[in-house]
């Protein structure tokens, strides 16, 4: 009964994971959708005894274009956490970043959703007063911060829960009983030099591996860490179940793949814990496969 539950729960997570695009979408919609109805009833509450001389239209228009420039600006925040991601070794620098990155999202938000409420108050033969710009810009940067920072966390928060579901989804079978294969003996550290030093890297804390030239750059928490080497070379002395490799050009950490992306060309991208993306070309691509969900 137990294995059954786990293969209902497996099944259910790999149906998330083949539609998820369109359930990311719907949620994203059902979250805006209902910011727009909770902010229109919380300001209609406010207005109930119409003493502010408004109607209830005009806020149902001014928290539809804030909340739909919202949404339209979405791509814009994951675009630029694609480039500056919260991850170790530089999430100080892209935090503060971000921090700058809030006043150019709060200006278009705040020019959008007014361009937005002026051409619907001219459409019903009226004019629409933002107000003292100066005062009101500050007054939604201190409301597009806030919201800035939770888009950011939920992105976060749901990419977690991702990791945590695609793992259930490529959880190994269990090893076929025979008799144990001798063990092959790997390095579990590489001596590497760099800037005029010479530093241990553990072989358990690389995450990803990418050609360059006669060396190769072990990535790692952030850090770069050249090897002389050769890729082929390289991933005979790695272990088979731990790493794969993907391209000609990179080798991948199979614990730190978050996310196996297909695209239309017949490659695929992986995402990594930490944000980074790594192009799969076709050559590796069921090689990939085979090593992240063994049969």
């Amino acid at each position: 009964m137990a294995q059954s539950n786990w293969g209902r729960k497996v099944m259910a997570a790999q149906g998330y994971m083949a539609h998820r695009r369109q359930i990311e979408v719907g949620l994203w919609t059902l979250f805006f959708s209902v910011q727009w109805l909770a902010q229109f009833a919380v300001a209609s509450l406010e207005n109930r005894d119409g003493d502010r001389g408004f109607q209830s239209w005009e806020f149902l228009v001014w928290e539809g274009s804030s909340i739909l420039m919202l949404a339209l600006l979405l791509p814009l925040l994951l675009a630029w956490d694609r480039h500056f991601p919260l991850q170790k070794g530089v999430v100080g620098r892209n935090l503060a970043i971000h921090l700058l990155l809030t006043l150019p999202w709060s200006l278009l938000h705040v020019v959008g959703m007014v361009a937005m409420r002026t051409a619907i108050y001219h459409l019903e033969g009226g004019s629409y007063n933002f107000g003292h710009w100066p005062a009101e810009l500050f007054y939604e940067y201190l409301k597009d911060f806030r919201t800035y920072c939770l888009l950011l966390g939920i992105i976060y928060l749901y990419r977690f829960l991702l990791v945590q579901l695609q793992r259930k989804t490529h959880l190994p079978g269990r090893p076929e009983v025979g008799e144990p294969a001798a063990p092959v003996k790997r390095p579990e550290r590489f001596l590497v030099k760099k800037l005029g030093k010479e530093f241990l890297v553990n072989v358990q804390d690389i995450e990803w591996v990418e050609a360059a030239g006669n060396y190769v750059n072990l990535h790692l928490s952030g850090r770069v860490y050249p090897l002389r080497d050769t890729m082929a070379k390289l991933l005979d002395r790695l272990d088979p179940d731990s790493f794969v490799r993907v391209h000609r050009s990179y080798i991948v950490r199979l614990n730190f793949i978050a996310e196996i992306e297909p695209l239309e060309s017949g490659d695929a991208r992986i995402h990594l814990e930490n944000g980074q993306q790594i192009p799969v070309s076709r050559r590796y691509r069921d090689q990939l496969r085979a090593q992240v969900a063994p049969a």
